[in-house]
């Protein structure tokens, strides 16, 4: 008899949930469903981000009036930003007075990720996805004595990079499909001799960073909208039960990233023209967004980069076709950038 009043409770309460949910998913059937300012836009926050801490980015400076894409935004110790006009296959540079110029233009590759070697060399991954070849080059700052690291020969598409405190870099190599996974990230040792696997059958492997201790490693999966989070034992090697997927990003799509000196982790968001911000552990906290979005404008948002000393963030994007060119926008974030 007990058990019969207990089932007969739990049924009652059941069926009222079970009411509440439909109720508030339920319009009114004569006037069906409407968009709203939530779901008007072409690039509309998931659910589960709208809450979130939430700025919108300035305005900072004009790199084109043609669409071209941008990528790859770091700083010099020297306060240049650089980034790379990958339409154009330059890497360019903008002094703190915001003056533009080229530092070298690439014959056949396109770059897209930056990253300075402790010896005050510019590293470049770039890519030709036509024709599914790559390589990783490094020049000096001032666009002198250009030389390939990784060759095409080796048969990487290399999309981005970052250094770990010994000299050796963890690259991402931008292969294969949602469902033919052949990209994946790999290490080359300091005195670059050789590149080791260390997260294989990756969709599309974009963005790559390590955590203010270089214990942990980041990677973006641009084909399959996924996080990785690995804790490392040794440079190529996963601790036991390190390895994890972090966060599954809804819409298009995650892109290139950095961490602060707090270990959070900033997301550009490729054709949402936005920037999502997680902590150490993965969790979104917060998102920086770009405008002109939800009208469909400057939503090519791809790499940023945190001025060294500061918590100000700049984000390259493009406007495509949209008419409003390629350009860098601003915003204050949580903490300042991690130093090198």
């Amino acid at each position: 008899m007990k058990f019969r009043t207990t089932f007969g409770i739990a049924c009652v309460i059941a069926a009222v949930l079970l009411s509440g949910t439909a109720s508030a998913q339920q319009v009114s059937p004569s006037h069906g469903l409407t968009y709203d300012a939530q779901t008007e836009g072409p690039v509309p926050i998931p659910p589960s981000e709208r809450t979130l801490q939430t700025v919108v980015a300035d305005p900072w400076f004009k790199v084109s009036d043609n669409g071209i894409v941008l990528e790859g935004a770091i700083f010099h110790s020297n306060g240049n930003m650089l980034f790379c006009d990958v339409s154009g296959r330059r890497v360019l540079r903008l002094t703190p007075d915001r003056q533009l110029s080229t530092v070298v233009t690439l014959d056949k590759l396109s770059p897209g990720g930056l990253a300075f070697h402790k010896d005050g060399r510019l590293f470049i991954a770039a890519l030709d996805i036509p024709h599914a070849e790559g390589a990783v080059m490094a020049v000096n700052p001032d666009g002198s004595n250009l030389r390939t690291i990784i060759p095409p020969e080796a048969g990487y598409m290399p999309n981005d990079l970052v250094f770990d405190a010994k000299g050796g870099f963890y690259f991402t190599d931008f292969k294969g499909t949602a469902t033919e996974p052949k990209g994946g990230v790999y290490y080359t040792a300091p005195d670059l001799s050789t590149i080791k696997p260390v997260l294989p059958h990756l969709a599309m492997a974009n963005g790559v960073a390590l955590s203010p201790d270089g214990k942990k490693l980041w990677a973006t999966e641009f084909g399959r909208n996924l996080l990785h989070r690995i804790e490392l034992a040794d440079a190529t090697t996963i601790a036991p039960i390190g390895s994890a997927t972090a966060y599954h990003f809804t819409g298009p799509a995650p892109d290139s990233m950095r961490a602060d000196a707090d270990g959070n982790l900033y997301v550009a968001i490729y054709g949402q023209g936005r920037v999502l911000i997680l902590n150490r552990n993965g969790i979104p906290i917060g998102q920086v967004l770009l405008p002109g979005r939800d009208q469909g404008h400057n939503l090519r948002s791809t790499s940023m980069a945190i001025r060294p000393g500061t918590n100000d963030l700049y984000i390259v994007t493009s406007d495509g076709s949209g008419g409003q060119g390629a350009s860098i926008f601003h915003a204050k974030v949580f903490a300042k950038a991690l130093q090198k």
